[in-house]
């Protein structure tokens, strides 16, 4: 890996982890609902620079997140690296197999189906266990993190249309240089 790579890791977490705080300001109406914010970093990381950038980049935001909020190893953490490792490598399958197919609200509500669906399955195999809990809980889960997967991807839709008018439409992508190597 790059000296530019590892400055672009570096500071797209930077990003992501300022955008967790930030969120974890705003009240919510339910305790345990999130808006995500974080993820419109990893949906331009993966769409710029690749799938190994954006995984990089979720682990070390929730890594991170949770040894500063201190609850590294804690519940809340398994949910949130299993939900963003899950989101992530869905929305990085989806980007390489559909690429023409999903713009970024589309890969946003791939992220947040998949990164509820992860949560609410190890909800229920590590803390909950009664299935009539999960029926209640996981339609409202869904329907929330699809309206919070359309806002961040509208918003990641946005950057990247701006990013890459900035840029001229060329930004160095992993994903080119990995092929040009093979």
């Amino acid at each position: 890996m790059q000296l530019q790579d590892k400055y672009r890791i570096a500071v797209l977490s930077a990003y992501a982890l300022a955008l967790h705080g930030i969120e974890s300001l705003v009240p919510t109406p339910i305790p345990w609902l999130r808006l995500g914010l974080a993820n419109i970093v990893t949906l331009v990381a993966l769409v710029l620079y690749g799938f190994r950038t954006a995984m990089t980049v979720t682990l070390i935001r929730v890594i991170l997140a949770s040894l500063f909020t201190g609850t590294f190893l804690g519940p809340s953490f398994v949910l949130s690296v299993g939900g963003g490792v899950t989101s992530t490598a869905a929305m990085g399958l989806t980007f390489l197999v559909f690429k023409d197919l999903f713009g970024p609200v589309g890969l946003s509500l791939v992220g947040a189906f998949f990164h509820n669906t992860a949560q609410l399955t190890l909800a229920y195999f590590l803390f909950i266990q009664r299935m009539e809990a999960m029926f209640v809980i996981g339609p409202i889960i869904v329907l929330l993190g699809a309206l919070t997967g359309v806002a961040n991807g509208a918003v990641s839709g946005l950057l990247l249309k701006n990013l890459l008018k900035k840029e001229g439409g060329r930004i160095q992508n992993d994903n080119e240089d990995e092929r040009r190597a093979r």
